[in-house]
């Protein structure tokens, strides 16, 4: 299956009110550009974890009132699920694309990749692009580079990721909607590979926990 990029009408699906609406302009337009970036990107992920990785498209079966502000496939080592594991993420939003190394609030081990983590911060923050973002709750369109945090920064989010139950990780690249790569399926492919041969450590990392 082959990927496509995704296009001004793609993302003007965010602007349409109502749940039902929304809903199945996500179902038309993104869910088979989602599936196919899915299928296109296991094969690399799955080479490069050295285990399967299952495609798994949101559905947003939960969503009873508000409309989803953004959709997304997401890649783990569990056929039956992604979020109460590490897991890889491709989505977007009205704005922008992203790709991202995700451990969010039903991942049960988050203070043991946060001590780990913290303690190789010397090794692994030098592998990491300056311009990749981190998030602390992926409902949020909020985010931060890693060069505007800095290493204390990074601690502070870190440290909140031991302590706090709720706290999230997510970390990796964001392209904005007029990025050219967004437009175009081929270098977009390469751009969401590239992005997450760099995420290898940190899902590495999570994993020890699983």
């Amino acid at each position: 299956m082959s990927m496509t990029g995704f296009t001004d009408r793609d993302f003007e699906v965010f602007t349409i009110e109502g749940l039902e609406p929304r809903m199945e302009a996500l179902k038309e337009r993104i869910r088979p550009k989602l599936e196919a970036i899915g299928e296109s990107i296991a094969p690399h992920l799955s080479k490069l974890t050295g285990e399967p990785m299952y495609v798994h498209v949101a559905k947003h079966a939960r969503r009873t009132v508000n409309p989803p502000d953004e959709t997304w496939v997401a890649w783990s080592g569990q056929k039956r699920g992604y979020k109460s594991h590490p897991h890889f993420q491709v989505g977007l939003r009205e704005n922008h694309v992203f790709a991202l190394f995700a451990l969010i609030y039903e991942y049960p081990n988050k203070p043991g990749f946060a001590k780990n983590l913290m303690e190789q911060l010397d090794e692994r923050l030098p592998e990491l692009p300056s311009d990749f973002v981190v998030s602390q709750d992926h409902t949020r369109p909020e985010f931060q580079s890693l060069e505007e945090l800095g290493r204390d920064g990074l601690e502070d989010v870190l440290t909140r990721l031991q302590k706090v139950k709720k706290a999230e990780f997510l970390c990796g690249r964001i392209l904005d909607r007029q990025d050219s790569a967004v437009k175009d399926g081929n270098r977009l492919k390469r751009e969401i590979e590239t992005t997450f041969d760099r995420l290898e450590s940190l899902y590495r990392l999570a994993v020890l926990f699983r």
